[in-house]
């Protein structure tokens, strides 16, 4: 997958929380850092309206970016983000060094797509209930996905699917499953309402109790 996402970042020598609030409120920056492949972490400021601005699109949090320091290109992955608690503001941002060979692991967003028209929704009228918005994989940076599709069309009623059944892309696999079965959890079930009609068949040589 190409890096189709660019960050301009600046080197940050004077670090701590007082510089932190420094940066932010008379700069206007986001103080970062960028680690990881057996080098030195590197403190970095990047402009915020540029950073929010990429922040924007989804698929900036599931991709690797080039973050551009006095000239030379970094291949990371964005690995947390702080935001402030009641304001648009972007406190603190960790980026992972990533490498073209190795494989890293990354939390990808669900995209849940056909379920109005899956036979659970439209013929039992039952609902859709989430257990996941994501899934955490290991995968090389150039087989990254910004999302993981779960196609409910054919889902019925009373189904869980789990971990196991999402259709993942060529060179990924779930960390969840490496480690064991156990760690198979459900990501959507349809549940049948209360009062669903009974199917045909359903309670057939059950008998009324007997008037006393």
């Amino acid at each position: 997958m190409s890096n189709e996402f660019t960050l301009n970042a600046e080197l940050r020598t004077d670090e701590g929380k007082a510089a932190s609030r420094r940066l932010r409120r008379l700069e206007d920056k986001v103080p970062a850092i960028i680690y990881g492949s057996n080098k030195k972490p590197v403190s970095v400021s990047i402009h915020h309206k540029d950073f929010i601005k990429q922040l924007e699109n989804e698929a900036f949090y599931a991709h690797v970016v080039e973050v551009v320091v006095d000239g030379k290109a970094e291949s990371v992955i964005l690995k947390d983000l702080q935001r402030h608690p009641a304001k648009a503001i972007i406190m603190h941002a960790d980026f992972m060094r990533v490498s073209k060979t190795k494989k890293f692991t990354k939390i990808v967003p669900l995209h849940f797509i056909n379920e109005d028209i899956s036979p659970g929704v439209k013929i039992d009228g039952g609902i859709v209930s989430h257990a996941a918005n994501s899934v955490e994989i290991s995968t090389l940076p150039a087989d990254l996905p910004a999302f993981i599709e779960v196609d409910m069309a054919e889902v019925e009623s009373g189904t869980t699917l789990h971990i196991s059944d999402l259709k993942l892309p060529k060179g990924v696999t779930s960390v969840a499953l490496a480690l064991g079965a156990s760690h198979d959890l459900p990501v959507v079930s349809i549940k049948k309402l209360k009062g669903a009609p009974i199917e045909e068949g359903e309670g057939e040589g059950e008998q009324a109790p007997a008037a006393e």
